[in-house]
């Protein structure tokens, strides 16, 4: 009876197995991890040879034939293709009447055979306007039109017939024909460029292989700029009526610097012989690592006179963030969407690290901790954080965790970790990885396996501690003094909760400062691996007893670090006297950390702001800190009028305009500008804008160029000043540009009128919309800034009651936009409550929206808190 109870246990274990591998695919825009793994268990060698026929108008048509092994054919094969017409199947030869629902080709086991296949799908389709697949753009100005292709994660099959997953790398053959005033740029260089029915036939060699995200064409009238300098021929594209915004020789600079430095430092050359960058309209992100031709959003990298210092580094970090992609994403891909992560971590770390060192911003680590790695830390603290290394199921759900935890906090761990290994040993073990797995699909267990092989030591725990569990720890210093010396230094490390308890190993630097004639100093630093909850520093004791303690000096480690009362007293005292730039960030940081966890009132913050901040000398610590006044600001707009709102918003207002007229930097001025137009609320404060905006008010330097023009009508707007209404009409009439009209719905959309929000939320809830999705976006952001809290209440709890219906009928990338921006929170405890209430009423959110919802609840509170702590104080 055992051994028969056994053998039918076996029997319907085989059955269950094989029902699961004849299952059909799910009836959905979505593909399946479980669906991908079967599919490729099957499918090899796959080959692309591609004909599209772009005449710039809504709709192009194309011939896709692919060639590929199959492993059996026992069983149907599907082949990604999104919202196509199809004109034409041919299997193997035969014609075949497509099995089609729009998402996927079924391809019946009959037609397929074991062995070598070939398909062939002629089609036609509707350009894009949201900015995946292929994407088709109207330029207003000149009526000129662009196409760019962009197909992460999963929007290759918005343009052609594909298997769209990474662990299914092909090759690409392409001719492409266009209007005769088009270029074309793809992975490869064309062969040739021939006229063909009035326009031009452009031919391109067969590409080396590569995941279908990471393959690309774009099409258009594209000015092109060219450098052959370096060891690899590099050009530059840009529509042709923002041409005058481009700076080619900035771009140039930057793309050699980084190309020589990631060749030295990968040990592996640049393998994709060329190297294509181009500007192009209506982006979703800031750029895209395609290989070969990689694009950038022109919103952040078009600039209406002389870019900043900011702006250059700026420029130059995502450079080389996207070209370390090259190698580590596009030469050495993920298996599946899970390892976005380390791609977008490591790309991050290794672009901070370039800029660094290959180029002039030499303190790119400093902007680094004060951007990307804050994000991540605040990330971290949110009831959504998660770990690093997460399940994704399906490609519906390959964005949901795409965070400053992915970025910043994964960037921060491979710092770390370099750190621990020694900087040598982690350059070996990446150069290890890409050598064996180039041109392949890798997992994270190999990327640490080569770590760990190169270091010659064990990293599972690491990796556990630090890749699959959530949460940041904090680290403090406990330490007693006697006769002037340190006499016990104690470093202890906390774990945010029950629920994340983890402890985890770090190697930090542990620096004692004294105040002396001269300002604060280092007195000892001591470097650390320390793992647990305590752990001694006996290297401290005898050590002058300090007036401040940095447990994490030099910014090695990734974790919170609470100041000792003594310390923060010292930190909120002496700010001037911190001569280190990067330590003075910090000592900042650790000031707003008390402001957010309500420990540190807001008022006690802005006063050590208006002492400070105008005398700062650091150009990207200044950067920082006017960003923690503007959302100062936004945190005291949304708290309601006050009778001290109004007084240090025009002590800000003022702060900020005497700095711009003293500034005798353009950089600074430019700053400080900026930030008085973002603090501008006083009648006085308007007025200034509005006499700098009609040439009344002339500021000695400051240049006001188009962007800052429209800056100021859109504060203008904002604040509902007289007259402002009119000069958004004008300025639109002066600025015909794209960007012109993204900044004039910006600061329509902005002004506190019912009318105005009621037509353009009619819009926005128009998922069938002409009106291109950035710009969409665009009035998303606009509706509800924090200081109209009256008008964003009249919806408030329609838009929550509808956000299920919402977020069940549009897709993710609308979504990530609209619950970014259109969840109401008004800084009220009912508001509060009314989140908590949505919270509950909707378990069925997709994974990203009910995400959102949590933040905005978790950040709605904090307002309260910080309000409640200005009360109390």
């Amino acid at each position: 009876m055992k051994k028969y109870l056994i053998a039918a246990s076996v029997a319907l274990a085989f059955g269950a197995a094989h029902a699961a591998d004849v299952a059909p695919r799910a009836e959905n825009a979505y593909l399946s991890q479980t669906d991908a793994a079967a599919r490729s268990a099957r499918v090899s060698n796959v080959d692309y040879t591609l004909a599209f026929a772009l005449t710039g108008k809504e709709s192009f048509s194309g011939t896709t034939t692919l060639s590929f092994d199959l492993k059996d054919a026992s069983q149907p094969l599907t082949i990604d293709l999104d919202k196509a017409t199809i004109a034409s199947l041919t299997v193997n030869g035969k014609a075949v009447t497509p099995q089609y629902n729009q998402w996927f080709i079924t391809l019946a086991a009959a037609d397929l055979v074991a062995g070598r296949n070939t398909v062939t799908i002629a089609y036609s389709r509707l350009h894009s306007t949201n900015g995946e697949g292929l994407h088709r753009m109207v330029d207003p100005v000149d009526g000129r039109v662009y196409t760019y292709s962009h197909f992460e994660p999963a929007a290759a099959h918005q343009m052609f017939p594909v298997f769209d997953q990474p662990d299914l790398k092909g090759t690409y053959q392409v001719t492409v024909s266009t209007p005769a005033d088009w270029v074309v740029s793809s992975t490869m260089r064309e062969t040739s460029v021939k006229d063909a029915d009035g326009g031009k036939l452009w031919t391109f060699p067969r590409s080396k292989k590569l995941s279908p995200y990471n393959f690309s064409m774009h099409a258009g009238p594209y000015k092109v700029w060219e450098d052959n300098s370096g060891k690899y021929p590099m050009r530059l594209f840009a529509r042709q009526s923002v041409a005058s915004q481009v700076s080619p020789q900035d771009w140039f600079k930057y793309t050699k610097a980084g190309l020589g430095f990631f060749d030295q430092y990968f040990g592996v050359p640049y393998q994709f012989e060329k190297y294509d960058q181009l500007l192009v309209p209506d982006f979703l992100y800031g750029a895209m690592e395609n290989a070969a031709a990689i694009t950038f959003g022109e919103g952040s990298f078009l600039h209406k006179e002389e870019m900043t210092t900011a702006q250059k580094e700026s420029l130059a970090g995502v450079i080389m963030h996207e070209m370390a992609h090259q190698w580590f994403g596009d030469l050495v891909t993920m298996k599946w969407w899970n390892g976005l992560w380390l791609n977008e971590s490591f790309a991050s770390f290794m672009g901070t690290l370039a800029t660094a060192e290959s180029t002039e911003f030499t303190n790119s680590w400093q902007a680094f901790y004060s951007g990307g790695k804050q994000a991540a830390y605040v990330q971290d603290q949110r009831v959504t954080t998660h770990a690093i290394e997460t399940p994704v199921p399906s490609t519906a759900n390959a964005f949901d965790n795409i965070d400053a935890i992915t970025y910043s906090k994964g960037a921060s761990t491979l710092k770390q970790l370099r750190h621990l290994l020694g900087e040598e040993v982690f350059r070996k073990g990446v150069h290890n990885y890409l050598v064996k797995y180039q041109y392949q699909n890798a997992t994270l267990d190999n990327f640490i396996g080569s770590l760990a092989e190169a270091a010659n030591r064990d990293l599972s725990g690491w990796t556990k501690e630090w890749l699959y569990e959530p949460g940041v720890n904090t680290i403090a210093a406990d330490f007693s003094c006697a006769g002037g010396k340190v006499s016990a230094f104690t470093l202890r490390q906390s774990a945010p909760s029950k629920e994340l308890p983890t402890l985890r190993e770090q190697r930090v630097q542990v620096g004692l400062f004294n105040l002396t004639a001269h300002g604060l100093s280092l007195s000892k630093n001591v470097a650390i691996t320390y793992k647990g909850a305590a752990i001694e520093v006996p290297e401290l004791k005898g050590a002058a007893c300090p007036d401040l303690v940095y447990p994490n000096y030099q910014d090695w480690g990734f974790a919170q670090v609470q100041l000792d009362k003594k310390s923060f007293a010292t930190a909120q005292s002496s700010l001037s006297k911190v001569d280190d730039p990067l330590l003075r960030s910090m000592l900042w940081q650790s000031l707003w950390d008390g402001v957010r966890s309500a420990q540190l009132p807001l008022n006690d913050f802005l006063k050590t702001v208006l002492a400070n901040a105008p005398a700062e000398k650091d150009y990207t610590l200044l950067g920082n800190i006017v960003d923690k006044v503007r959302a100062s600001k936004g945190y005291l707009e949304a708290q309601g009028p006050s009778a001290y709102q109004t007084k240090v918003g025009v002590q800000l207002e003022q702060m900020a305009f005497a700095a711009t007229k003293s500034a005798t930097d353009s950089n600074f001025q430019r700053r400080w500008f900026s930030t008085y137009v973002g603090l501008a609320s006083s009648p006085a404060a308007l007025r200034q804008l509005a006499d700098i905006l009609n040439g009344k008010l002339v500021v000695k330097g400051l240049n006001v160029s188009q962007d800052v023009r429209w800056e100021i009508i859109r504060r203008l707007s904002r604040m509902a000043y007289p007259g402002s209404e009119a000069l958004v009409v004008a300025e639109q009439a002066r600025d015909k540009s794209d960007s012109g009209q993204q900044a004039a719905i910006a600061a329509t959309v902005v002004r506190p009128e019912g009318k105005v929000k009621t037509e353009w939320a009619t819009t926005i809830a128009d998922l069938q919309t002409k009106l291109p999705f950035s710009k969409v976006r665009t009035a998303m952001g606009s509706m509800y800034p924090p200081e109209q809290s009256a008008l964003n209440e009249l919806t408030a709890q329609q838009r929550l009651d509808t956000l299920g219906a919402v977020d069940k009928a549009a897709g993710p990338v609308y979504m990530r936009a609209y619950a970014a921006s259109m969840i109401p929170a008004t800084c009220t405890p009912a508001s509060v409550q009314r989140l908590d209430a949505a919270i509950a009423k909707l378990p069925e959110l997709s994974n990203g929206t009910r995400r959102a919802l949590l933040v905005t609840r978790q950040e709605d509170a904090r307002c309260v808190a910080i309000k409640q702590a200005m009360t109390v104080h």
